[in-house]
């Protein structure tokens, strides 16, 4: 039974075990701050395009002000609450050897 217990070796080769614990948090992290960069300008367009009837007190000036407040806390809740929590995570995962101590995270290991 313990010799069928062994980890393959990764479909990419020896080389990307010491390259994935970098790899997917650094695309985790670019990708999500893509997104989260779009999302706020959105947002900052949005408040721009309806500024004379959700914000008619602040004027022009006013509004473009908070526009980019709002897009700016959108992004930086974005990042902390959801991307560096998640890149992390992915860290850890592929730095332990088995972390979760399943078969299954094996298997993912070695797709991965």
């Amino acid at each position: 039974m313990e010799e069928n217990y062994r980890q393959l070796a990764p479909i990419w080769g020896r080389q990307w075990q010491a390259v994935r614990k970098w790899f997917y948090p650094a695309w985790l992290i670019y990708e999500t701050s893509y997104r989260f960069y779009d999302y706020s300008i959105s947002i900052y367009q949005y408040m721009e395009g309806y500024q004379e009837s959700i914000f008619p007190i602040l004027g022009e000036t006013g509004s473009q002000i908070l526009a980019a407040f709002c897009g700016t806390i959108t992004f930086a809740i974005c990042m902390f609450f959801l991307t560096v929590p998640g890149s992390f995570m992915l860290y850890t995962f592929f730095k332990e050897d088995n972390l979760t101590e399943t078969r299954f995270e094996e298997k993912i290991k070695r797709l991965l």
